[in-house]
């Protein structure tokens, strides 16, 4: 069983005593939130593994209890540069600050000695479980569980591996190069001055051991073209794995991090396998791979693959070794910086063997300064791993040649995993994205494996709690995260963006942009470039509103920055580019057809001459598209009235979610209508295109993701001994999974196909092509998903996999935004064919009209070109009118013109509405 983090404490080690109330003196002036007046304060120690001493520290002020950690340097004579925890508290400040590497929060660092005695930081408790050994316990954890651990474990090396150095501030850390002779050079020296003469006895096969790293040191080690943030005891027992869930909360014990090569991380966390380094099991060292892997604990070459599917580096495999010149050819793993090349495997995995052994002789050398029997067993411990680590040199490889089937399962679903990114045709093609765009689609696909897909279980957890209206506190962190890495605003269309900067700027003399305002207008994207980022934010339902990217929010803040002006911008545009309020759009009636939007109710009728209330329409006797106008209403304004939150397929999409809401004398200024009365319906036209391909955008994401999780299930869950994909049944559907991958890749250029011509010719050209689209992606994304949630048996209906909420969304997207129906792309492609034919006989009729003197059928010629002309005007398609005007004085009817003369009145209207929407 794992050790809950409070187990691990006891009483405090004589040796290690402070003055209590010095450090409480401390705490209640320096640490942020500790109780001012407390009533009761202990101290006890921690027991396992700590070189630098640290303790336990328990607070009470009436019914309140808060817990800290307190992390010394130990007391006595210490060698140069050991137990920096001053150090320790930069790296922790550092990553807590700017990343979301699992780490304890720091509070303070104290480097006055005349405090306890040495310096010392304190730093947040985190209640969770530690393992202490690597096997993991045959009882309390189940196979399944021991390899979620070791993947967790994975990880979170790959998450400390990540961090950017210059971001957070730890560009002096250390020396980027030569680290791995830094290493060789620094332990060795560590070894003479802890053993010799008058003090422990000094082993000679180590002496050869260092001599033998120096002339393999790996070539990138002086270059530092793998060098990074490093642990430098990177362990399964140095981290807190959380309560209940299989995800590590917290990296301990960073004494011995630095920058340098990060092989060495991966190499020391692979120790346990080679051999058991457990100062209390001096008799007994070998490790896993002598031993025996217990069920569940992955391979050392699928523990490097999971490492490196983290990491986006390629799985290492390794080569016999060859024997040049009497010394052996290092092995190699391929670089995630040039996979032409490799970092020495050999070289990397017994630069842990030394370092362990320079460390334990200086366990042994310091003795009563850190004290117990660990200390005392450490020489004994040091000779056998010198003895390891020569076995080890002469084995012939350190994987094998051939990694096992399970590897190469997971190797195949981490490149099914880059589908979309080499599916954009790099090679060459019409849909090439371009540099800046290939950055940031990279950056965005590393910020959700770091930090969103992480965080799924959680955001869900609180969508189902009594607390799901409020937003989780780690949203608000990555939303800080994503601006800082520029992936903030990314939807805004380059001429939207410019639009605004016109607008706020007009409203001053010289022109001037505020930077910070000018920086929320996104990175300048058409609506093609953006199609490549949607797609990836599409794979988590969540992603979006991190980003600023979700709907409705994004429609809003484009009808604003299309039709609002400047002051309107000031009050709920700005507010809404930094993610500081949400929007929604209340538009749908249950008693009316909404899908039809003349067929609105609500009404709005002006009673102040500042002031408008509330109730839909503002001109009912008006031409039928132009009786609408769009309002902005504060939601807290008296007369909205939130009814009831609804869901849909039983989510209620908490937290910002759907409602019915009730709009009764809700007075707002006059100055909230946008662009005047009767420019709704305009306004509704030109706010579709745009967010319709957003939909689209993401459900080829979510159907991407669903295409991953069905493969990495068959090729991962075992049922009757067989894996799944080697079961008759799904290989009878490999030609569906082939049909689905069609369809998806197919979808996706007709997606970017309208996103293209959106650009090139707007929005009224590019309907038929985004109406396509808008039918053609949920429909794809249903049959994809189906299909995934089938290979995932009953989890895939649950709530245990987010399959279940992406076919919700999905099958939701058939209607919103306009039904199927509404978007019938056999109607659309037949009129494009149909038009230049209906403008030409509309044309010979107009003609006729002006020939003939006397016709009976005159008032049938009439009405059969208004009759043309409106259907013309309604699908934003030529100019007619003139044709008509020519015609209309020709001998007809009185009551055929009068019926004439109103129609052609509509068709005005709707036209000009049309011309200035697309001057706009």
């Amino acid at each position: 069983m794992a050790s809950r983090t409070s187990e691990l404490v006891g009483h405090v080690d004589p040796a290690q005593r402070f003055d209590v109330d010095s450090l409480l003196r401390y705490a209640i002036a320096n640490v942020d939130g500790f109780p001012q007046t407390p009533s009761q304060f202990s101290v006890s120690q921690f027991g396992h593994g700590q070189s630098n001493p640290t303790f336990l520290l328990e607070v009470h002020s009436g019914s309140l209890k808060k817990r800290y950690v307190m992390r010394k340097k130990p007391p006595g004579k210490l060698l140069e540069s050991a137990h920096a925890v001053e150090r320790e508290f930069q790296v922790l400040h550092a990553l807590g600050t700017h990343t979301l590497v699992p780490v304890p929060k720091v509070y303070c660092l104290c480097t006055d000695p005349s405090v306890i005695g040495t310096p010392f930081y304190i730093m947040e408790y985190l209640e969770g479980r530690i393992y202490i050994e690597p096997m993991l316990p045959v009882r309390g954890v189940e196979p399944r569980q021991r390899s979620a651990i070791y993947r967790a474990t994975a990880k979170a090396l790959a998450s400390l591996h990540s961090a950017d150095v210059d971001a957070i501030g730890l560009r002096s850390y250390g020396k980027p190069t030569n680290y791995c002779k830094r290493q060789v050079e620094r332990w060795a020296k560590q070894y003479l001055v802890s053993t010799g003469e008058g003090k422990s006895n000094r082993n000679p096969r180590m002496l050869e051991l260092a001599d033998w790293l120096r002339q393999h040191i790996p070539l990138e080690d002086s270059s530092g073209a793998a060098a990074g943030l490093v642990h430098g005891d990177f362990r399964i027992d140095n981290l807190v794995f959380h309560p209940t869930e299989d995800r590590v909360i917290g990296i301990l014990d960073w004494e011995l991090s630095t920058l340098g090569n990060q092989m060495c991380d991966v190499a020391y966390s692979c120790m346990h396998y080679i051999v058991d380094i457990s100062l209390d099991k001096v008799e007994k060292n070998g490790g896993l791979e002598l031993t025996g892997i217990p069920e569940g604990v992955p391979s050392l070459a699928d523990y490097l693959a999971d490492y490196c599917a983290a990491a986006e580096s390629p799985i290492p495999r390794s080569e016999p070794a060859v024997q040049e010149s009497g010394k052996s050819r290092p092995l190699t793993v391929p670089s995630r910086e040039r996979e032409n090349h490799g970092l020495p495997l050999t070289g990397s995995f017994m630069l842990p063997f030394l370092c362990s052994v320079g460390h334990l002789s200086m366990l042994e050398y310091i003795g009563n300064a850190s004290g117990g029997e660990r200390a005392r067993n450490a020489g004994k411990k040091a000779d056998v791993l010198i003895e390891t680590a020569w076995a080890f040199i002469r084995r012939e490889s350190v994987l094998s040649p051939h990694p096992p089937q399970e590897s190469i399962a997971r190797e195949h679903v981490q490149q099914l995993g880059k589908v979309s990114r080499d599916s954009l045709h790099s090679s060459g093609g019409k849909f090439v994205p371009n540099q800046k765009v290939q950055d940031l689609r990279n950056r965005l696909i590393k910020f959700m494996e770091d930090h969103i897909y992480p965080m799924e279980n959680e955001f869900y957890k609180l969508a189902q709690s009594n607390m799901r209206w409020s937003i989780h506190p780690d949203e608000e962190r990555l939303k800080e995260l994503a601006k800082k890495e520029g992936l903030w605003n990314l939807w805004i269309p380059f001429d939207s963006a410019a639009r605004v900067k016109q607008v706020i700027s007009g409203q001053r003399r010289d022109g001037y942009i505020d930077k910070t305002f000018d920086e929320l207008l996104g990175a300048g994207l058409s609506n093609l470039e953006y199609g490549y980022l949607c797609e990836v934010m599409g794979r988590s339902v969540w992603a979006p509103q991190v980003f600023n990217c979700g709907a409705p929010d994004t429609g809003n803040m484009e009808v604003l920055m299309r039709y609002g002006n400047a002051e309107q911008m000031r009050q709920w545009l700005v507010p809404l580019l930094e993610g500081n309020i949400r929007s929604g759009f209340a538009m749908t009636e249950p008693q009316v057809a909404s899908s039809d939007a003349t067929n609105i109710e609500c009404s709005i009728t002006s009673r102040y001459s500042n002031s408008r209330n509330m109730q839909g329409k503002t001109d009912f006797k008006a031409p039928k598209h132009r009786q609408q106008s769009m309002i902005l209403v504060d939601i807290n304004t008296p007369g909205v009235n939130v009814k009831r939150p609804l869901t849909v397929f039983g989510f209620d999409d908490a937290p910002h979610g759907h409602a019915e809401i009730a709009f009764e004398n809700v007075r707002v200024p006059s100055k909230n209508i946008l662009l005047g009365e009767g420019r709704g319906f305009e306004i509704a036209q030109g706010r579709l295109g745009p967010g319709r391909l957003h939909h689209c955008m993401r459900l080829i994401g979510a159907a991407e993701r669903g295409m991953q999780m069905m493969v990495q299930r068959a090729m991962s869950r075992r049922a009757f001994e067989k894996l799944i994909a080697e079961h008759g049944s799904f290989i009878s559907d490999v030609a569906k999974v082939g049909v689905c991958r069609i369809e998806l890749e197919s979808t996706r250029l007709l997606v970017l196909e309208a996103a293209d011509q959106l650009d090139r010719l707007g929005n009224k050209n590019a309907r038929g092509t985004i109406a396509m689209a808008k039918v053609a992606a949920p429909n794809m994304a249903l049959k994809v998903l189906d299909m995934a949630m089938q290979v995932h048996g009953a989890a895939g209906v649950s709530g245990d996999t987010v399959l279940a909420h992406l076919w919700a969304t999905s099958r939701t997207l058939r209607i919103a935004d306009g039904p199927d129906e509404d978007n019938n792309v056999v109607e659309k492609v037949l009129l494009d064919m149909k038009i230049p034919m209906l403008e030409r006989q509309l044309e010979r009729r107009a003609t006729e009209v002006q020939e003939v003197e006397e016709d009976t059928n005159m008032d049938q010629i009439y009405l059969d070109v208004v009759g043309g002309l409106k259907t013309l005007c309604l699908y934003g398609v030529g100019d007619m009118i003139p044709l008509f005007t020519q015609g209309v004085s020709i001998g007809a009817s009185s009551s055929s013109k009068v019926e004439m003369e109103r129609l052609s009145a509509e068709v005005e209207q709707m036209q000009q509405a049309q011309t200035q929407m697309h001057l706009r």
